[in-house]
């Protein structure tokens, strides 16, 4: 129990870091945004935005194996952002989802947000859109999968198991028994471990494919609105689990 809570702890300290150098890292790609004809720069600080999140599921991974729980109910976020959350983290379809928003945007300010989006841009991103959507239902097929397992015959059967043990009152009988709710339990706790893992796995994908589409200008633009959103949330959640906790 307290390797669990310092593994929750831990991550919130790190996770509390993390947004922060978010932040500052935003504040250097709006700057470098302004300049068209910076290339090089844009590559540059895209290299620094994917390398920030990398770090970031680096970390998740390795405190999951102390505590995937943790994960699934996290205490380093505010209500409002748990209510967004899928298995974990943000949904990949989400990113498309802004895409649209900004090409939209772009185009109603003659050259807004995402600049210049071809046709054959177009293309490789709904490409893209249709690959991730079925990562996603396999991912959800997967957490269903072992949601419905908790139910499953064997483990009715260990409950039964462990109130006779109880009722009966022999304590290698109930050791016995707690060996096997406890072996039961690991795999349960593995199986999670392994559906987060496939989640992050379908973001990381979503996350490198879109910007493998977009050019170095658009991919400047795409990271500033997605961190804008992740940062605006956060403060929102936070504001109001402060006014709530005023009361």
């Amino acid at each position: 129990m307290n390797s669990q809570l310092q593994a929750a702890e831990r991550f919130s300290d790190y996770y509390e870091k993390w947004m922060m150098e978010l932040e500052d890292l935003l504040k250097i790609l709006l700057l470098v945004s302004r300049d068209r004809h910076q290339e090089a720069g844009y590559e540059a600080m895209v290299n620094k935005f994917t390398a920030h999140h990398k770090d970031f599921y680096m970390i998740k991974w390795a405190l999951a194996e102390e505590d995937v729980l943790a994960f699934f109910n996290p205490i380093w976020l505010s209500p409002l952002e748990n209510a967004y959350m899928w298995i974990t983290g943000w949904k990949p379809s989400m990113a498309f989802r802004l895409i649209e928003t900004l090409s939209n945007a772009a185009e109603r300010q003659c050259g807004g947000s995402l600049r210049g989006m071809t046709e054959e841009q177009g293309k490789k991103m709904e490409a893209l859109r249709v690959k991730i959507g079925v990562e996603e239902e396999r991912v959800e097929r997967e957490m269903e999968r072992q949601q419905v397992s908790v139910a499953d015959r064997k483990m009715v059967e260990l409950v039964k198991l462990e109130i006779q043990a109880k009722k009966r009152g022999g304590e290698e009988a109930v050791e016995k028994v707690n060996g096997m709710v406890e072996a039961a339990l690991k795999g349960m706790l593995a199986g999670l471990e392994r559906v987060m893992k496939m989640a992050d796995c379908a973001r990381l994908k979503t996350l490198k494919g879109v910007l493998e589409v977009l050019s170095p200008r658009q991919c400047v633009d795409f990271l500033a609105a997605m961190s804008m959103l992740q940062i605006q949330t956060r403060k929102w959640g936070l504001k109001k689990e402060s006014l709530v906790m005023q009361f």
